[in-house]
């Protein structure tokens, strides 16, 4: 999966519009894995565009972990994205979690579909800190979730729900959110 990353002098966005491209004529029953792969380089790419206070790593050269919450709809695609990389100092790693874990050390966490019906105790239980919630289903982010991927006619849509992600500290970059439909919980002002 290497080759979707993109290199620093190619925009990230051609890249995987090409990728959208190719998993559109993908037959039905490759589709899904071609969507988490095309998800996996988004998450990747999430961590170009999004700045963390200094308080979400222990250290200036710990891991930035990027989490999956729920059953995990990548395989070996993530793992494979993030294999070798670094951001700022930071060597990226993935770890699964179960809904009841502590999320401490995790700066991305992904929601995954098998946790619809516990997204609210999903999104209390990561509150107002600094970890960038992402999620693939629609109604996600008027939930709380700061960051949502649809798959819409074959390719990816972005939302992301800003005040979420600012009450969490994060600093999400104009390239990203001029990418993105912006959306705003449903109960106004996000509180988890």
């Amino acid at each position: 999966m290497k080759n979707l990353k993109p290199t620093r002098k190619v925009w990230w966005p051609v890249l995987l519009g090409l990728a959208l491209l190719v998993c559109g004529r993908c037959e039905a029953e490759d589709r899904a894995v071609s969507e988490y792969q095309v998800k996996a380089a988004f998450l990747y790419n999430f961590t170009k565009f999004v700045i963390w206070p200094k308080e979400a790593f222990a250290t200036n050269n710990s891991p930035l972990t990027i989490g999956i919450v729920g059953d995990d709809p990548f395989g070996k695609s993530l793992d494979d994205v993030v294999r070798g990389e670094q951001i700022s100092g930071h060597p990226l790693i993935v770890k699964r979690f179960r809904l009841d874990q502590d999320f401490t050390g995790c700066q991305l966490l992904f929601a995954s579909r098998s946790i619809k019906d516990d997204l609210n105790t999903f999104v209390r239980q990561v509150g107002h800190r600094p970890i960038l919630t992402i999620g693939d289903t629609a109604g996600f982010g008027r939930q709380g979730v700061m960051a949502t991927l649809l798959l819409v006619n074959g390719n990816i849509k972005m939302e992301i729900n800003r005040n979420a992600a600012e009450m969490a500290g994060l600093q999400i970059s104009a390239k990203l959110l001029g990418l993105a439909r912006i959306v705003e919980s449903d109960r106004g002002v996000f509180e988890p």
